[in-house]
């Protein structure tokens, strides 16, 4: 499968004080379409730094990250905007819907941003309710909603553009389990079945065990990689041994 995302070499320093701090220490990986990545890593290894990189959410020291195609490090801010709104799907632990705007409404939102009408999208809006199993919600409003269904809204608005690649933080950081293991089946069906690339941070096991492969963070850097197959089936305890040998 064609590489659909690179990074080249990323360094991140942030200041602090009279000096700075190095987040990122030359990371460099390549995600083939279609594949479901995990990143694990302990508090402050800087995955998640890793992560809005590749999003384009921020800006790397040095280094170059490229989208289908596209190298967004070198872009102007309205640029990056463009293309990040194009080529990207984020999902994070806290779930960011808009209180004002209904179920359907938070689902279309990259469409109302574009200064599109949301009637012309409403096809693929209801197509993706029904995927996350909330079809007969469409017009409630976030706050009707369990943590889990909002998780799912979050997720749906995250696909509506069919975005070149999702990236998700901690999804299921802020659900209980059962919860979090419906939107882990969620995140693995969008890859099995409709092909999507997905990159996932998180510091469960239970949650890399979905993943093609898993990208282990220490110190800024990619120190292991642990190759779990194809559509592995979602069981943790092997992956748990294989990480408590790296000290994770």
């Amino acid at each position: 499968m064609p590489v659909i995302l690179e990074a080249r070499d990323l360094v991140k320093r942030y200041p602090l004080g009279d000096g700075e701090v190095e987040a990122l220490r030359g990371v460099s990986l390549a995600v083939e379409q279609g594949e479901f990545v995990a990143v694990m890593g302990s508090s402050g290894s800087g995955k998640s730094t890793m992560l809005h990189l590749l999003g384009g959410l921020d800006l790397p020291t040095s280094g170059e990250v490229v989208i289908d195609g596209i190298g967004i490090s070198g872009l102007g801010e309205e640029q990056r905007t463009l293309t990040r709104r194009a080529k990207t799907g984020f999902v994070f632990q806290f779930f960011n819907l808009i209180p004002l705007l209904s179920v359907a409404e938070n689902v279309g939102l990259p469409f109302l941003i574009a200064g599109d009408a949301l009637g012309r999208h409403r096809s693929r809006i209801d197509e993706l309710l029904t995927m996350v199993g909330l079809a007969d919600k469409a017009d409630h409003s976030p706050d009707q909603l369990s943590a889990g269904e909002q998780q799912r809204v979050a997720l749906a608005r995250a696909l509506a553009t069919g975005p070149a690649i999702l990236l998700a933080d901690e999804p299921t950081g802020n659900l209980d389990y059962t919860t979090g293991t419906e939107i882990l089946d969620l995140l693995w069906d969008s890859a099995d079945r409709l092909g999507q690339t997905i990159v996932l941070v998180t510091h469960e096991a239970r949650a890399a065990a979905y993943a093609d492969r898993v990208l282990v963070v220490r110190d800024g850097q990619i120190r292991d990689e642990i190759a779990l197959g194809r559509r592995a089936e979602h069981e943790a305890r092997p992956l748990i041994r294989r990480l408590a040998e790296l000290g994770l």
